[in-house]
């Protein structure tokens, strides 16, 4: 991503302005790719490291890459809402890019942190072509169960949300989960992999498997 193909703009949202950051590839795109960052009281923003990193990657992969700034953050307008206001907003920009880029484009979910919490209840409304959770928040909210191929990369030193606990929550959903060893909470020295990952087990497009 450059400044050339990366826009920030401001969209109309239920409790004011949302701040967005959309990065648009060249080619006709592959998807529209939402990406929802860490907790807006504890630091989090759309220029998180963690989501910049998916962002990048998804348009790596041909998607219009989408970020956006929870309430109270940034320009964004309103306050923290629990992930109430937070799930009606992520709703509100990825209809608003449908309507710009395609309605027919696939989606893509991706999440860190209290993100991965509002992606688990952005994809109960709409059908995902996949979801990526990084970092899970399990434990702290309450994670609804996720599609079957959900892509959950979590590290193995996570101060912040157990590993333990990533495991109980995905035991029962018979869900894989990719652990980094030694990895703390925010990938630290780690996104290159993170990226990898994240490109090597997303699917490919349809033409390419045949």
């Amino acid at each position: 991503m450059t400044p050339r193909n990366t826009e920030r703009l401001l969209l109309d949202g239920p409790a004011g302005s949302i701040e967005t950051v959309i990065a648009v590839p060249g080619a006709a795109p592959r998807g529209i790719a939402l990406i929802a960052h860490p907790h807006p009281l504890q630091g989090g923003t759309l220029d998180n490291k963690v989501v910049q990193t998916l962002a990048r990657t998804f348009f790596a992969l041909g998607y219009v890459a989408l970020r956006f700034n929870f309430r109270g953050v940034g320009q964004s307008a309103g306050s923290f809402d629990d992930g109430n206001g937070e799930t009606d907003d992520a709703l509100v920009v990825l209809a608003q890019m449908r309507g710009r880029f395609g309605e027919q484009l696939p989606i893509a979910l991706a999440g860190f942190s209290f993100g991965s919490f509002v992606q688990t209840r952005v994809a109960q409304r709409v059908t995902p072509e996949g979801l990526v959770l990084v970092g899970p928040a399990v434990r702290r909210f309450a994670m609804a169960p996720v599609p079957e191929g959900t892509i959950v990369v979590h590290g193995e030193e996570d101060d912040i949300v157990s590993l333990a606990d990533v495991f109980e929550w995905a035991r029962p959903q018979q869900l894989p989960v990719v652990v980094f060893p030694g990895c703390g909470h925010y990938f630290h020295g780690r996104l290159p992999q993170l990226a990898r990952i994240v490109t090597a087990l997303w699917p490919r497009p349809a033409a390419a498997t045949a």
